[in-house]
């Protein structure tokens, strides 16, 4: 808290808008956009390393969230003031930082991925500006971002070289998926049979829930593509430019749509239950990752009879 309250003096507007601006980079939509920009249209292998990543790191988050119970900083200080701007994005327990596992599950797989050093000194410095960025908020402790950034690098560092090898060789998919789903259903099992502890902030613990149904849905729909996608589809990301924006644009409205429009009437249907969140983030993965590139022979027509001609 001490750290904290150093930065609590240096706030000024400015810096306030800085950094809740480096903040939006763990936020879940922009996830979405680059992890789906790289899947459609850049390099398929970096999207599947950044998709395991992502639901792998926050199914762990979730669940060390629910283990330790640690308050958010301004409920640990009833003195401490956090950025305002920044409360409506800091839902469930404080440890780990849910932006910062985010933000550096996909940079630091992007980093790993990419050869260029450009491209790696932006990632890791973005990474570390949404960790430092949560920090200056006022929403996490130092314990929070530095554990986020250590689980986001190991996952990276062993699931890059299996991934890696399961390309050439399918059956290391097979433990990969392995553990994926039984973090999943740990993570299911904990949330339904043990009982909320007695000391267990209610509106925290409720959020924890409904983003572990989310990442578990999400994590079951990821291996349905997989296997899907490696066995039936096996879709080309090559396109021309023009025609790469648009299949992404066109595709980020639809699943979107589907994560937007299916809420309130998959809620509905399982009486309120997270389980309907889960479907949902399972919809959402299965028509991003076999559904939508069904299209992708379409958009890799386009444009060249035009570069033929020329």
């Amino acid at each position: 808290m001490e750290f904290l309250k150093l930065l609590e003096v240096i706030r000024t507007p400015f810096l306030d808008t800085v950094f809740q601006f480096f903040t939006f980079f763990g936020e879940e939509m922009i996830f979405m956009i680059i992890a789906m920009a790289f899947f459609w249209c850049i390099d398929k292998k970096t999207g599947y390393l950044l998709l395991y990543v992502s639901f792998l790191g926050n199914i762990i988050n979730t669940f060390l969230k629910l283990v330790f119970l640690v308050p958010r900083p301004w409920v640990l200080d009833k003195d401490f003031t956090i950025v305002e701007s920044a409360r409506a994005g800091a839902t469930g327990y404080s440890f780990p930082s849910g932006h910062t596992q985010n933000s550096a599950g996909m940079f630091f797989g992007i980093t790993w991925a990419r050869k260029e050093l450009w491209i790696r000194i932006v990632c890791v410095a973005l990474a570390l500006l949404v960790a430092f960025s949560r920090m200056y908020l006022g929403v996490h402790t130092p314990a929070d971002v530095l554990v986020s950034l250590g689980v986001a690098l190991l996952l990276v560092a062993v699931a890059y070289p299996l991934l890696n090898r399961a390309w050439d060789n399918a059956k290391w998919f097979t433990p990969l998926i392995a553990l994926l789903l039984a973090a999943g259903a740990a993570l299911i099992l904990y949330i339904e049979l043990v009982p909320m502890p007695a000391n267990a902030i209610a509106q925290f613990s409720l959020d924890c829930y409904e983003s572990g149904y989310k990442m578990v849905g999400g994590a079951v729909g990821f291996a349905v593509v997989l296997w899907l996608e490696r066995k039936y589809i096996n879709f080309s990301v090559k396109a021309v430019w023009w025609a790469q924006l648009l299949k992404l644009v066109l595709g980020l409205g639809v699943v979107i749509a589907v994560r937007m429009l299916l809420k309130a009437p998959l809620l509905s249907l399982f009486g309120g239950h997270n389980i309907g969140n889960g479907l949902r983030y399972f919809l959402m993965v299965l028509v991003g990752g076999a559904l939508w590139p069904l299209t992708f022979k379409f958009f890799g027509k386009l444009g060249q009879k035009k570069a033929q001609a020329a």
